[in-house]
C-alpha cells in the first residue's frame, strides 16, 4: 500500500507544464503506480481543461466546412488496419513511463559504482534538475545529508527508512531544505530508487563532500 504520495503543488505543476523534465519524469512514474494521486491528477486537469474553455480570445470562432466530418470519416475509413499483436507483458521493475525513458528495464541502465555497494545510474534530463536511480544493497546507509533545494526519492523496489518515516515500494518521499536525513536501505532486499533533484545536495561528511564533484549529486 502506497502511504507517501505527491502534493498537490507538483501534481499542479505536471498538470500544467511547469515542472522541470526530471520533475515531469518522477510524477509520472508515481502517477502510474498510484491510484490515488492518478486520480488527484485528473481533477486538476479537468479543472485546467474548464478555464481553458471558458477563456476569452482575440482570435474568435473559426468556422468549419460543412464537410468536414465526411471528410474526416473518409480518411479513417481509407486508413489500412493495424496488425493487432497479442504479447504477453513480461514482468518489469520500471513502471511503464520510467522504462520508456531508460529504454529498457533495470539492466538497460548505465550503472556506476559509487562506494559502499551504492550504484547509481544518471539519466539524461535538462540542466534545471537532474535524475539518477539508485541500488542501495540491504542494510547499507546513503550518507547523511542535507537538501540545497527539493529532492524527490520514489521507492521502485525494497524500502528505506530515515528520520522521518519508512518508504517502501510506490511510496514518495519529498526532501525540502530544512530536512536532514540519512537514508537506510530495509534488510531482506536490495533497494532501488529513482531521485531528482533542483540543487546539489548537502553532504555532513569529509569523503563524500570531496567525491561530489565526480559523482554529480
Amino acid at each position: 500500500m502506497i502511504r507517501h504520495h505527491l502534493n498537490d503543488a507538483l501534481l499542479m505543476g505536471y498538470s500544467a507544464g511547469q515542472l522541470p523534465e526530471a520533475f515531469n519524469l518522477i510524477v509520472a512514474t508515481h502517477i502510474s503506480m498510484c491510484d490515488e494521486c492518478r486520480a488527484r491528477l485528473e481533477s486538476f486537469d479537468a479543472v485546467g481543461g474548464a478555464l481553458l474553455e471558458t477563456a476569452v480570445t482575440d482570435t474568435g470562432e473559426v468556422a468549419m466546412a460543412e464537410d468536414s466530418l465526411a471528410q474526416v470519416m473518409a480518411r479513417i475509413r481509407q486508413a489500412p488496419p493495424e496488425p493487432r499483436k497479442v504479447q504477453r507483458p513480461e514482468p518489469c521493475l520500471f513502471p511503464a513511463p520510467l522504462r520508456k525513458y531508460v529504454g529498457g528495464d533495470a539492466e538497460a541502465g548505465r550503472w556506476r559504482a559509487v562506494g559502499g555497494g551504492v550504484r547509481q545510474a544518471i539519466l539524461p534530463t535538462a540542466r534545471d534538475a537532474s535524475a539518477r536511480l539508485l541500488y542501495i544493497p540491504a542494510g547499507m546507509a546513503v550518507p547523511d545529508h542535507g537538501h540545497r533545494g527539493t529532492e524527490l526519492t520514489l521507492v521502485l523496489q525494497g524500502a528505506f527508512s530515515d528520520a522521518v518515516d519508512r518508504f517502501g515500494p510506490g511510496d514518495i518521499e519529498i526532501a525540502t531544505e530544512d530536512l536532514e536525513h540519512t537514508p537506510v536501505a530495509e534488510p531482506g532486499m536490495d533497494c532501488i530508487c529513482l531521485a531528482v533533484t533542483d540543487a546539489p545536495l548537502r553532504f555532513n561528511g569529509m569523503v563524500p563532500r570531496l567525491l561530489q564533484p565526480f559523482l554529480k549529486i
